[in-house]
């Protein structure tokens, strides 16, 4: 076996995924590829943030259609192998799906892989290109092969000598690109390569390649422009196979509660941490890998790991690129900001406008996209704004704001409303356009902010149903013996009507359960009044145990 040609590997880690506690069976796929094959669309290129599953995704492919280990065990107790699926194929005019089954050489690559010590891009692209030509050498020895020839020469003469065609599985085609020795010289002449290997090439029988960004934006257009290319945010094919469904992960709860001594976690709350993330179908997904590990650990927590082009990204907001830092202060407090994304974000790196900047993040997985408007998606990524809005002094007013706000929930748990006062005055003393108060969305942008300490212990949500209407905020403790706030905000009225608001609409019913339960919040609850007199620039608040 070769060590891109027929590799084991595919197989090996799809095998490892499958027998997984917490495995979903996405198989359907391969059903949409089989048509595909030896056709003028047979190159398709799938971007997704990480951690959306893209890589299971290539082990899979690998695995199905490769010669180098025989799947039929493994692909005959999955979807692939079911009736509904041999009559979509019959109506693509497609055979069973045996007839493809490790019926194919497959050269699979994850370009993520460096060599030891890899320095330049010569390094990197000859471990593939001389391990490419050793393993054609192996599986067609008789074939001659000289190694100072090219590899797409070699495939090419294959081919004419034998008939012999190849699907390639490309893992992570965009990796390059982020490998800090790799320049501008190096990019074009990676992109040359491609070109060379897969552009209209008969011996390619299909192309699956996987990736973060789009081809788009790494090419004039014409290198790579037999792709055909799927992302997240405007193009609906294949959207059901990246993420999680609210279906699947009720399945997957199922399990966690067939195992679980006692579940440390509700259904809701792994909806609440890890879903919100928009496809271009309008459908809502969960980040897979914060759904397995939320499951697997038996704890609700931040999985999002960082990583150097994560950092890149937030380069541009500590920055202030046109004004977008008083558009996270909105997105912080759960408003979507509208903007015209792009299929791509720039392989530079430099964005110079807000609509780049957020392209970029949709592409990379901190925002999702709906009706024209950018969010962010759940609390996982809500704490990961939160924990940069902490530490980066660069950052100016939010930074100050953010290290106020431990001693705005002590004053208001306290019942210290002149504290309470004063920070609110201090953060509408900032230069900031943001807080001029217009509306009462300006007021809990800020609100939002100097509580922000609070989303430590605290579920927050803004506009929220209870009673006979919607709360401005309720903070749902973490622990059920803290105390739990329902705040509500008034523009040009008084503290004490926003606390009467709290009272005629019944919100307090949202923390009472059904007649006989037991509570599920033993702490106090407490109604917090908070207004604002645009004549007199005043802020007045007040407390009432409900």
């Amino acid at each position: 076996m070769g060590l891109f040609l027929n590799t084991t590997i595919p197989y090996d880690s799809y095998k490892i995924t499958a027998s997984d506690r917490y495995f979903v069976d996405k198989t359907e796929l391969l059903a949409e590829l089989i048509p595909a094959l030896g056709t003028s669309q047979r190159f398709l290129c799938i971007t997704r943030p990480r951690r959306f599953g893209k890589s299971v995704m290539a082990n899979m492919v690998g695995a199905f259609f490769g010669k180098a280990v025989d799947s039929s065990d493994l692909f005959s107790k999955l979807k692939i192998s079911s009736q509904e699926i041999s009559e979509k194929l019959k109506k693509s005019a497609c055979k069973n799906y045996q007839e493809y089954l490790n019926n194919y050489n497959v050269i699979y690559i994850d370009f993520s892989e460096i060599p030891e010590n890899c320095a330049s891009y010569l390094t990197y692209i000859n471990r593939i290109l001389h391990g490419l030509k050793k393993d054609l050498n192996l599986l067609f020895p008789e074939s001659c092969i000289d190694m100072g020839d090219s590899v797409w020469d070699l495939l090419n003469s294959i081919y004419q000598q034998f008939g012999q065609r190849f699907i390639f599985v490309l893992d992570e085609w965009d990796a390059v690109f982020h490998m800090g020795f790799i320049t501008e010289t190096d990019k074009n002449a990676y992109l040359l390569f491609l070109k060379s290997l897969l552009k209209d090439k008969i011996y390619a029988e299909l192309v699956y390649m996987t990736g973060i960004l789009p081809i788009a934006k790494y090419s004039d257009g014409s290198e790579l422009n037999m792709f055909v290319e799927y992302n997240m945010a405007t193009a609906k094919r294949f959207s059901k196979y990246f993420g999680f469904s609210d279906f699947e992960v009720d399945n997957l709860y199922a399990a966690y509660l067939q195992t679980s001594e006692g579940p440390e976690f509700t259904r809701d709350d792994l909806r609440i941490w890890y879903n919100g993330y928009h496809t271009a179908g309008n459908e809502q997904l969960y980040n897979p890998r914060s759904i397995v590990c939320a499951l697997t650990n038996h704890q609700l927590r931040n999985y999002w790991t960082s990583s150097g082009t994560y950092d890149s990204v937030f380069r541009y907001i500590k920055a202030n690129i046109d004004g977008v830092q008083d558009d996270l202060v909105l997105l912080f407090a759960g408003e979507g900001i509208s903007s015209d994304i792009q299929e791509y974000a720039a392989t530079s790196m430099r964005l110079k406008t807000k609509e780049e900047i957020y392209s970029a993040m949709v592409v990379y997985g901190m925002l999702t996209y709906k009706d024209g408007k950018v969010f962010i998606p759940n609390r996982e990524l809500s704490e990961s704004f939160s924990s940069m809005m902490k530490k980066e002094e660069a950052l100016g007013y939010i930074y100050q704001l953010a290290n106020v706000s431990k001693k705005m929930l002590t004053a208001t748990l306290k019942g210290n409303t002149r504290e309470m006062a004063e920070i609110l005055k201090y953060a509408h003393d900032t230069e900031s356009p943001i807080f001029s108060y217009n509306n009462e969305l300006e007021l809990s942008a800020v609100v939002n902010l100097v509580y922000l300490a609070a989303r430590d212990s605290y579920r927050v949500k803004r506009e929220d149903k209870a009673g006979e209407g919607y709360a401005d905020f309720i903070f749902y403790p973490d622990q059920k013996d803290m105390d739990a706030l329902i705040l509500e905000l008034k523009v040009d009225g008084t503290p004490d009507d926003a606390i009467q608001q709290i009272k005629d609409k019944k919100y307090a019913l949202r923390f009472k359960g059904k007649l006989g339960e037991t509570p599920k919040y033993t702490g106090r609850l407490l109604a917090v009044g908070i207004s604002y007199n645009k004549k007199t620039k005043e802020h007045s608040c007040k407390i009432e145990e409900l």
